[in-house]
């Protein structure tokens, strides 16, 4: 024979089967019709087709080394290469092996799929005040979700019956074709359509869930949302979600937390901010003022009872507009660890815009005394502008 199958695979006429059989998947990879159409790759792969089943048997591959002609062996003068053995037959793989080597360099045993499937996740939005954020709370909320069917306890099936081995795909979950491309046989397998590839049919399905296993059901759940949450967390439930097909273990449920902001009280990570606006008689004068704490947001709640709900803070006297007083332990708790933020307080000094004739006459005094009836930007020998200031502000 002229053809020299070694070098047609690709391999030394030592070659052992296995070699042949890994040289002759590689390159009909290439060209197998399904993967490469096209006149030329189908006479490629007819030729080592060829070559694989003749090189793969042992008489045929003896005849073939002698100088004979191995295609004559055997009845019917082509004799054992009726499917050219490299597909489809005991000696080779079908074309399904073919895709899976392509992919995972191994064949792979199918079969039907599970019927049995995990429950979908479920994500409930939560709103909540700044107090019931920084001091943790617990929310009721109503879920819309499937539930394991009590009647069939998730089977599918009527009582006293079960599930059946799908008597067109005899419990595979496929449906195996061949078809011929010349001499060379290809198989090709779908989902069976009468059990849509499970392998089981229920011939007598439940009533109260369709044969699905779960039916739909609101149910109440009570959250615990611990203290020192920020908008964006979520908290999650496991197990708690929708219960799968057929008695598939539930999803989970994500509680996402959504804080709404405050009328007074702004927060910055573990602390909070307030701003309090006092008289200018105040702030020059010092005196003292009562701010609210977050914790009166709360009420009368019991763990809440004993903390304060308004705090004294002192104002200095000179105070200016924009100070700030830190209050250390007043602010939000931490969400891990011990310990709270701070309370800031910010005073905003606030100048009269309508005043009567007395309290006129008596700015005016003041304006006198402290020589700032009027404020002007000189030049030359005299006070500066900013001097001034700075002498009206001791």
């Amino acid at each position: 024979m002229s053809t020299d199958y070694y070098a047609l695979l690709g391999v030394e006429r030592t070659a052992s089967v296995e070699q042949i059989k890994k040289a002759y998947r590689k390159m009909a990879m290439k060209v197998h019709p399904d993967v490469a159409p096209g006149p030329e790759a189908a006479e490629k792969f007819k030729e080592l087709s060829e070559a694989y089943e003749i090189l793969s048997s042992p008489e045929k591959r003896s005849i073939y080394d002698r100088g004979g002609d191995p295609r004559m062996a055997g009845a019917g003068g082509r004799g054992g290469f009726g499917g050219f053995g490299g597909f489809g037959s005991a000696q080779g793989f079908d074309f399904s092996d073919l895709i899976d080597a392509m992919f995972t360099g191994q064949t792979t045993a199918r079969g039907p799929r599970s019927r049995v499937r995990r429950g979908q996740d479920s994500y409930v939005p939560a709103s909540l005040s700044l107090a019931e954020a920084a001091f943790g709370t617990t929310i009721d909320t109503v879920l819309d979700t499937a539930v394991r069917c009590s009647v069939c306890d998730g089977s599918g099936a009527a009582p006293g019956t079960s599930p059946e081995r799908c008597r067109t795909c005899q419990g595979s979950g496929e449906i195996t074709q061949m078809q011929r491309i010349g001499m060379a046989g290809i198989r090709t397998s779908q989902p069976c359509p009468n059990c849509q590839g499970f392998g089981v049919t229920i011939p007598n399905p439940c009533i109260e869930c369709d044969g699905e296993g779960r039916v739909r059901q609101t149910e109440k759940l009570q959250v615990k949302i611990p203290s020192g949450v920020e908008s964006g967390m979520q908290i999650h439930l496991a197990g708690r979600g929708e219960a799968g097909p057929n008695g598939g273990e539930p999803g989970d449920v994500y509680i996402k937390l959504q804080v709404r902001e405050h009328e007074h009280f702004r927060r910055e990570g573990n602390n909070l901010e307030l701003v309090v606006p006092i008289p200018m008689t105040a702030a020059a004068l010092g005196t003292s003022v009562e701010v609210p704490t977050l914790e009166a947001d709360l009420g009368d709640r019991e763990d809440m009872a004993d903390a304060p709900k308004t705090l004294e803070v002192e104002v200095p006297a000179g105070t200016q507009s924009g100070t700030r007083v830190a209050i250390a332990g007043r602010g939000v708790p931490k969400l891990r660890g011990r310990g709270r933020g701070e309370l800031g307080v910010t005073f905003l000094v606030q100048t009269p815009t309508k005043i009567n004739k007395e309290q006129r006459e008596l700015l005016e005094q003041l304006a006198e005394l402290r020589e700032e009836t009027r404020v002007q930007l000189r030049s030359g020998g005299g006070k500066g502008f900013f001097e001034r200031l700075k002498r009206s502000a001791q």
